[in-house]
């Protein structure tokens, strides 16, 4: 299977780059190819509705890099998608590449399967609610099947995550695709 995974933060090594190492790991293994996209060191504009990418030359006004993802992102039969929570949701680096997804909303839909992996520094899976129902609500208007989510509460640095059940977690999860 083609997985895509697409982070969201701009910490290179922080909590959600770690589980996004295991996950990856565990994916690698089961035979899976992986292409990664860390949305934080990207140039992605945000979408403007501007309703080119629909008209009778479909094209996004942007010409970004959103260029080297929207072929990963059609051919993939996963995507993972892995944020902080700093506030509530998912960080403003991954949601501007998920709106984007608007360009591509005809060949989206179905036959794909999506995963979600947070990690907070509050204790309480509360801070995610936001991003876990954003979540569920795209999956079901594209119609992709939730392969599963890892929610890391209580992890505020690297190390505090190494010391939870959560990295295994994320590499099971890749090994199970």
């Amino acid at each position: 299977m083609n997985v895509l995974v697409i982070t969201g933060s701009p910490h290179k090594n922080g909590t959600t780059a770690y589980l996004t190492e295991q996950f990856i790991k565990g994916a690698e293994e089961a035979g899976h190819e992986i292409f990664r996209f860390d949305a934080a060191s990207k140039d992605v504009h945000p979408c403007i509705a501007c309703e080119k990418c629909h008209g009778s030359t479909p094209a996004c006004v942007f010409k970004d890099d959103m260029q080297e993802l929207n072929p990963h992102l059609i051919e993939a039969d996963v995507i993972a998608f892995v944020s902080p929570i700093y506030y509530y949701d998912i960080n403003a680096q991954l949601k501007a590449v998920i709106d984007r997804f608007y360009a591509n909303d005809a060949v989206l839909h179905g036959g794909k399967k999506t995963v979600l992996m947070v990690a907070m520094a509050d204790n309480s899976t509360e801070t995610a609610k936001g991003a876990l129902e954003t979540f569920k609500g795209m999956a079901r208007y594209l119609e992709w099947e939730i392969a599963g989510t890892v929610v890391g509460v209580n992890c505020m640095t690297p190390e505090m995550i190494k010391n939870t059940d959560y990295p295994k977690q994320a590499y099971e999860l890749g090994k199970s695709l």
